[in-house]
């Protein structure tokens, strides 16, 4: 999103939307290095509060799509607290889920003869640091390509199979109502790429 340090990012979307537009941006909607999807800035500082307020009061709708091992449960919802920031004790956070489809694959990984994965849209209720991440973990169903929450050898195999190299975490939809006129605003991301090759393979539509 913009200049940190902790990474040694090159390119950033501040930066590349502030350049594209020749003005001032305001972020109001972010996600994790690692996660693709909708990203959302405002134009001035009033927006980017006005819309803020939106997303404190969870009065915004976001809507991802994660594959995670193993099958899960048709739907769920994960309330599990967490560490977040500078603060001392665990926060409250929920991630609520519904599976949409199963992929098993003929590869053994571990004392396995095959391989289980589940393709889920997400809508986490709160906003804590890689709070899908760690929900995920936590039932022990960890996203495919989290290098930091995630299963090296589940890894590996998409690595492998499917020449994916990035974490299958991305940020679909986002529902909020415009600050100003209050029309409804329904912003979507479609996926790209290895993700949207992996999502073919779950739906029947890559090849088998």
């Amino acid at each position: 999103m913009h200049k940190s340090a902790r990474g040694d990012d090159r390119a950033f979307a501040l930066q590349m939307l502030r350049d594209q537009l020749g003005r001032k941006v305001w972020p109001v909607h972010r996600l994790d290095r690692a996660t693709s999807g909708v990203l959302l800035f405002a134009l001035d500082a009033d927006t980017a509060a006005a819309v803020g307020r939106q997303f404190m009061a969870r009065e915004v709708r976001k809507r991802y799509l994660a594959v995670a091992r193993g099958y899960t449960e048709p739907a769920g919802r994960i309330d599990h607290p967490l560490a977040t920031g500078d603060h001392r004790e665990d926060r409250p956070a929920r991630t609520d889920y519904e599976r949409r489809a199963t992929l098993e694959l003929p590869f053994p990984v571990g004392r396995y003869s095959t391989a289980r994965y589940s393709l889920l849209t997400v809508d986490p209720k709160t906003g804590r640091t890689h709070q899908i991440r760690r929900h995920f973990k936590h039932i022990f169903h960890p996203l495919i390509g989290d290098t930091t929450y995630g299963e090296g050898r589940h890894n590996r195999l998409f690595r492998e199979h499917f020449g994916c190299h990035r974490l299958l975490l991305h940020g679909a939809e986002l529902e909020l109502a415009h600050p100003w006129s209050h029309d409804q605003l329904d912003l979507r991301a479609p996926l790209t790429g290895s993700f949207r090759a992996i999502e073919e393979q779950f739906t029947g539509r890559g090849l088998q």
